[in-house]
């Protein structure tokens, strides 16, 4: 079911040929009756008739609003042109909106890659670009909508870590850009057939479980620890490397591979001794 163009007759010129037809009924009744003509009276009662009918085919098409005709259930074409219109008065007119819309999905529980329970939420801006797929393929489109980015969101979070532990990997928490195109992409396939396009869609809240919080937590306090430490160490390791090849290269004196490693060892034990770790480990675990 793909959406037709229909065409329609502006409203108001045609409301105002019905009101003169109605006066042209009306005078012909009156005569009619004045001359006791039979041929008259019935002509006037047969267009008032008619023009009874015509005016069921008014309609009111307002801006960023679709009218998808129906007749006696078949399905004749689309009419998107704004203001009063007017087609065959047998046709049923549903409305549907081609406005930009939008909505938040509630906070979902669900399990990421890693197994961890977290709660997520989504924001979804979406439009209806197809009103005959909308109406006629689904049973409630906006109901559909919702529906199926919930499901669409579950899926997506199972497919992602919360947090980013290796280099390179994308999370739910590091790689926003990442996480929403993905789930666009995921909300537009599943909402295809319903002729809507999602404009953007992209993480509104994101938590880990409340049973699971404070675990986490002490578990990112950890994590920041253990990156300050091996920081320290490649600075340290940087700044001994750099000593050897300044004292060579000036030639202050010459070590001996075994004065070399003992002179190693004390700088190391310098730079990364208890004093110097102290402060940084402080600062990772305010972090």
């Amino acid at each position: 079911m793909k959406e037709q163009s229909k065409q329609s007759l502006p409203g108001i010129p045609t409301l105002l040929a019905i009101i003169v037809l109605a006066a042209l009924a009306v005078w012909l009744l009156v005569g009619g009756i004045n001359a006791q003509d039979t041929v008259r009276i019935a002509s006037a009662i047969v267009l008032g008739v008619l023009l009874s009918v015509g005016l069921g085919g008014f309609f009111m098409v307002e801006p960023n609003q679709a009218a998808v005709l129906s007749l006696f259930g078949k399905y004749v074409g689309t009419v998107k042109e704004q203001g009063l219109r007017w087609n065959n008065p047998f046709l049923a007119a549903k409305k549907v909106s081609l406005r930009v819309r939008n909505f938040e999905s509630g906070k979902l529980k669900v399990n990421d890659l890693d197994g961890s329970p977290i709660e997520i939420g989504a924001v979804v801006v979406w439009q209806v670009v197809d009103s005959a797929e909308a109406v006629y393929n689904v049973d409630d489109y906006e109901s559909f909508v919702h529906i199926q980015s919930e499901a669409a969101l579950r899926a997506m979070a199972t497919s992602y870590p919360y947090d980013q532990h290796e280099d390179g990997k994308i999370s739910l928490r590091s790689h926003a850009a990442e996480i929403a195109k993905h789930l666009t992409e995921e909300i537009q396939e599943r909402l295809a057939q319903a002729g809507v396009h999602v404009i953007e869609a992209r993480i509104s809240h994101l938590a880990y479980a409340p049973e699971i919080a404070q675990a986490m937590l002490q578990r990112q306090q950890a994590s920041a620890i253990i990156a300050a430490r091996t920081r320290i160490v490649e600075g340290a390791v940087s700044m001994v490397e750099m000593a050897l090849e300044q004292l060579s290269a000036r030639k202050v004196v010459e070590l001996d591979p075994e004065r070399r490693a003992h002179m190693v060892s004390n700088l190391l034990v310098v730079l990364c001794g208890e004093r110097g770790t102290q402060p940084i480990v402080n600062a990772g675990s305010i972090y």
